[in-house]
């Protein structure tokens, strides 16, 4: 779900389970902040990887602007859904503003998508990383 802050659950997971166990094997400074880093990362990975769609299908500098601010607007309008529709109808309607060419605003919000799904497999991918990393350390 990408409404659940999942990278801050694991790695709160990981801190409360490192206070129950007074720190202990390998649940040291090492592994927090490899967790913090991947944390940091799923982060950036969230904006980057729709304003890489947007540009990536041809979208304008104003489309990757309005992606990121329609995602912003979309949680707060339309909830959940407001995730993946917010970014795609601010860069159509950013694009189409700047270039007034709706068939290339379209694709540049195609764009949107297309990078909020390639972030959200590697999100995915690296909160399993995590997740196994934290299970091989404590067993």
């Amino acid at each position: 779900m990408p409404v659940l802050p999942g990278v801050v659950l694991i790695f709160a997971g990981t801190l409360i389970y490192g206070f129950f166990v007074h720190f202990q094997g390998g649940l040291n400074l090492y592994f927090y902040i490899g967790q913090g880093i991947a944390l940091v990362l799923i982060f950036f990975l969230d904006y980057l990887a729709g304003i890489w769609g947007t540009r990536k299908y041809g979208g304008s500098s104003a489309a990757a602007w309005g992606s990121v601010i329609g995602a912003v607007l979309g949680i707060f309008t339309l909830g959940p859904l407001g995730i993946i529709v917010g970014p795609f109808i601010g860069a159509v309607a950013a694009d189409f503003v700047k270039r007034g060419n709706l068939k290339a605003a379209t694709r540049a919000g195609v764009g949107t998508i297309v990078g909020f799904l390639g972030g959200t497999a590697v999100k995915f991918i690296i909160e399993i990383v995590m997740i196994i990393w934290f299970f091989t350390v404590i067993f």
